[in-house]
């Protein structure tokens, strides 16, 4: 399939942003579903949705080639009961409303992709996490909430009866990118000497180059035989301390002071997020990707942080 409009719901945060301008120089329309409004421009209309129930947005969904799911409450927070509950509530009632407004729309979009996250898969140091052979039941309790929300996210997706439609959910890792996501956070610290290891270090990072979250994206519009659950991630998870050495070599940085865990939870709390963020292993390869033909851009951390920095 070679797409002439694609709708991004959700699409005015980072990875929204990486995929408008993966997609600058194409004659593709893209509109995007937002929350609050924002003036289109020659390569973006904006449309207003508030992402829990049908409106004139969903007229936007007739004759379009794909729609792409990117909404949801960010995870970068306190998990209150309140915070939790609009984490769960975003994805699901986003999800369910979408697939509402495509069961009533003539012509659907050809492939639906979702959104989800590889934090679906358990804290693992001891093996590589694939979409046929990966764990997605946690024996630590500081776990469950974040795979449990994955859980009913898909979940919802899935039941959605779109029977005409090409369904992909994408359990996407952490995207790393020079003007958003945690990259920029990651590269202050450093230059501040603050670049050490997290915690002891051995957790696996699954992280993912945002040229080749990109290249993925339009990977699986244009191979109409994919469908399914696909691993978003590079193949070569890195412990966090190497990480961190390439890190400071790529920057310069000849020092990076070590944050031990109950650092971690203190700066967590002042900075209202979560330690699980940095410290469960997140282990996981994109084998499915990886058999169909995909090849990444960046496949190793060295290879990517260096692109960065530059």
């Amino acid at each position: 399939m070679k797409p002439h409009k694609i709708i991004l719901a959700g699409g005015t945060g980072f990875l929204g942003q990486v995929l408008v301008d993966y997609w600058k120089d194409s004659p593709i329309d893209i509109v995007v579903l937002s929350r609050k409004p924002y003036t289109s421009h020659d390569r973006v209309r904006y449309v207003t949705w508030d992402g829990k129930s049908i409106g004139t947005w969903a007229n936007e969904l007739n004759k379009a080639d794909v729609l792409i799911n990117l909404a949801g409450q960010t995870v970068d927070c306190r998990y209150t009961a309140e915070n939790k509950r609009q984490i769960i509530e975003s994805r699901i009632k986003s999800t369910a409303v979408l697939g509402q407004a495509i069961r009533q729309t003539d012509n659907p979009p050809l492939l639906w992709i979702n959104l989800s996250s590889a934090t679906i898969y358990r804290h693992a140091p001891d093996r590589q996490m694939d979409e046929i052979t990966g764990e997605t039941d946690s024996p630590q309790a500081e776990y469950r909430f974040s795979q449990q929300v994955c859980k009913e996210w898909e979940q919802t997706f899935w039941e959605s009866d779109t029977p005409e439609v090409r369904k992909v959910a994408l359990r996407s890792s952490l995207v790393l990118g020079r003007d958003g996501g945690v990259f920029p956070v990651l590269k202050r610290l450093t230059r501040f000497g603050l670049g050490g290891q997290q915690g002891d270090g051995d957790q696996f990072i699954s992280w993912l180059h945002e040229h080749d979250f990109a290249r993925i994206i339009d990977f699986l519009i244009r191979n109409d035989a994919l469908n399914g659950t696909f691993n978003c991630t590079a193949p070569c998870p890195i412990r966090n301390t190497e990480f961190m050495t390439l890190l400071r070599r790529a920057f310069g940085a000849p020092v990076g002071l070590p944050a031990t865990r109950w650092m971690l939870e203190i700066g967590a709390f002042l900075l209202r997020t979560e330690t699980e963020l940095v410290l469960k292993s997140r282990n996981v390869i994109p084998r499915k990707l990886q058999e169909a033909g995909f090849r990444f851009a960046y496949p190793t951390a060295s290879e990517a942080l260096t692109a960065l920095v530059k």
